[in-house]
């Protein structure tokens, strides 16, 4: 059974690295600025931290879930270019796995009101034979990493 998204967060604060909460005028600049809104399990994410470090702090962090400030389309993480050619312009970096590496969400589907997370892998993004599914929602992929709590990054395994 899954675990509630406040137990999450309540160990997030207690056994990682949170960064303060961001304010509901930097969410809403953020939804607006991007042009999509957080679906209720980032909204709850980044009211109660905007980002954080999990497992260990940078850089040997394996988890480094991106402020607010930080998060950006795929592509542009990347590969440095917003262009179609990099990948679809819905797909965001949201967890910077280390080694050019990202776990992604797409924000031109949801599943059950949350966006699906997906491995952002640069040697092979966007091509989805390589880069799969990772999560059907941030709460599942956050809960993947407290319970394994090792430098996993494909959680599935």
């Amino acid at each position: 059974m899954a675990a509630p998204l406040s137990s999450l967060l309540e160990e997030v604060s207690r056994a990682h690295f949170p960064y303060p909460p961001a304010t509901p005028e930097e969410i809403a600049q953020f939804e607006q600025r991007m042009g999509w809104k957080l679906d209720p399990d980032l909204r709850s994410f980044y009211r109660h931290c905007n980002g954080a470090e999990l497992l260990e702090r940078l850089p040997d962090c394996p988890y480094q879930i991106l402020p607010l400030s930080k998060i950006k389309r795929a592509r542009v993480a990347i590969y440095g270019e917003d262009e179609d050619k990099w990948g679809p312009a819905s797909a965001y970096a949201i967890c910077d796995v280390q080694d050019g590496n990202y776990v992604l969400l797409d924000v031109s589907r949801q599943e059950n009101g949350r966006y699906p997370l997906m491995d952002g892998y640069h040697e092979a993004w966007p091509n989805p034979k390589y880069c799969g599914p990772v999560a059907r929602s941030f709460s599942e992929f956050l809960e993947g990493i407290l319970r394994t709590r090792r430098n996993l990054y494909w959680l599935g395994e």
